[in-house]
């Protein structure tokens, strides 16, 4: 009887979805509110931040997770489901007042040595395909060589393949995502907050960016992180609630890191948005629309996808 019980509470609860994490949230300070005019008037000018993106491990996905493979465009170039290789990111900024940060976190040694330590059983393990991801330099390594510590950690999303990098990060480290990612609700959820918890804990509140209401009752969706125009979070939503991407104006010109708007160059080119890893994919394709669209206005924006060079 109690069984029975408690197992339609977790029937209920997987219907019903879960947060992502039920690490606590509060507003960013960082940063402040802009329009994207102010944010298009500048970009194309040379700034300030070094960039560097460091490929930290590779790994194999299905292909239907990476792209919508309903797509009308999708179907005309043939494309069937198949295992499609990919690659973990981490970037660093180096900003000449403000110093050190990441965006996303890549992979942690720690965690591919003892990843049930952070909630990645053996389930998730084979659910994620965990086996077939190989490290080519970890987080740690980068860590070591920047000579500087990490001032913050700008996070794309919360999904485990960006933060799986933060048992390498101090945990004093503050850590940004993006308006309602923390606790958007969905089933999948039910697999993967134990993960996320565990890889969070014992760190400071993760800090949502607060993007203004435009004229039109809908976000502005541009924050100016530094205050100086050098770099920039966009709201992105689609791929998870709070997706976000980040424009940085370095000396050889402005980098879009799009984060998982769009995993795959095919997807990029051919204006196809993620497939069964998104959890909406109209939203997920208006974000990518608009992304495109900013890099048509402005084609000396560098693009650097979530998953693909």
């Amino acid at each position: 009887m109690r069984l029975g019980f408690l197992l339609s509470l977790l029937f209920a609860g997987m219907l019903a979805g879960c947060a992502s994490t039920t690490h606590p949230v509060k507003p960013a300070a960082q940063g402040g509110a802009i329009s994207s005019v102010a944010l298009e008037a500048v970009i194309d000018q040379a700034g300030p931040v070094e960039l560097q993106t460091v490929a930290s491990a590779d790994w194999q996905v299905p292909l239907s997770g990476l792209l919508n493979l309903d797509d009308p465009r999708a179907k005309a170039a043939g494309l069937q489901d198949r295992p499609e290789p990919i690659q973990v990111y981490l970037h660093v900024l180096r900003h000449p007042r403000y110093g050190v940060f990441l965006v996303d976190t890549g992979v942690s040694a720690q965690l591919l040595a003892d990843p049930a330590v952070y909630g990645i059983g053996g389930m998730l393990q084979r659910a994620m395909n965990f086996a077939q991801l190989q490290l080519r330099q970890s987080t740690e390594t980068v860590l070591a060589g920047l000579g500087a510590p990490v001032q913050g950690v700008f996070l794309t999303h919360l999904h485990l393949d960006h933060i799986s990098g933060l048992p390498a990060i101090d945990k004093t480290v503050p850590v940004y995502t993006g308006a309602g990612e923390a606790d958007e609700r969905y089933w999948l959820h039910a697999f993967v907050q134990g993960a996320s918890d565990a890889l969070l804990a014992n760190r400071p509140e993760l800090r949502e960016w607060e993007f203004a209401s435009g004229a039109d009752g809908r976000p502005a969706g541009v924050i100016d992180v530094f205050g100086d125009a050098s770099v920039f979070a966009l709201a992105t939503p689609g791929h998870t609630a709070g997706s976000t991407a980040y424009l940085v104006r370095t000396p050889e010109g402005p980098v879009l890191l799009a984060g998982d708007v769009s995993h795959t160059r095919w997807g990029w080119e051919n204006g196809v948005e993620p497939g069964d890893f998104s959890r909406d994919l109209p939203g997920n394709r208006s974000s990518l629309m608009a992304l495109r669209a900013l890099v048509a206005r402005h084609p000396q924006i560098r693009v650097r996808l979530g998953h693909q060079p």
